[in-house]
């Protein structure tokens, strides 16, 4: 015997509305347009009522992000499905450089290196950036800018191109 439903959902006219209206926005993310087509698709009020493993199927997502959009909807409802809160620790609010700032370090660190120094080092680039950017930058920050990028401070040549693969011996 099957378990009994732990959220049961039931649209009115109104709230279903609102939900087609805000999938059909053209400035919606299609994190947000699946999360109300699965509201849609096990609404019990309104036509044919799909299954969560149907609703997963049809929507290309897995089970629990039907059963989480569901609960969410029953907790916060529409205004809970249709914002998107970004996790404090994702990588989109721990980035420090963006592009432009990541650009004038590699344009730094292709430039000859000070005078009294062979080579760039990461504490160099650092007081560098403090001076080129207005935000101050850390040498862990730089060196994975320039890791990206597979650029090598160790040698002599300059440049951010990629390095020659050697075939195992």
């Amino acid at each position: 015997m099957a378990r009994p439903k732990k959220y049961i959902i039931s649209l009115t006219d109104d709230e279903l509305t609102k939900l087609k209206s805000i999938m059909h926005k053209k400035q919606v993310s299609k994190t947000v347009r699946s999360r109300c087509q699965i509201i849609i698709d096990v609404d019990e009020a309104h036509g044919r009522t799909l299954t969560h493993e149907q609703s997963a199927k049809t929507n290309c997502v897995c089970m629990a992000t039907v059963t989480n959009t569901i609960k969410i909807f029953c907790e916060k409802g529409i205004d809970g499905i249709s914002s998107l809160k970004r996790n404090v620790n994702s990588d989109n609010s721990k980035r420090k450089l963006d592009g432009r700032a990541e650009a004038r370090i590699i344009e730094i660190a292709c430039s000859p290196a000070p005078e009294g120094h062979s080579r760039w080092t990461l504490r160099l680039l650092e007081e560098q950036a403090k001076v080129a950017l207005d935000v101050p930058v850390s040498k862990d920050t730089i060196g994975r800018a320039l890791k990206k990028t597979n650029f090598d401070l160790t040698k002599m040549t300059t440049g951010a191109s990629l390095q020659k693969k050697m075939p195992n011996l």
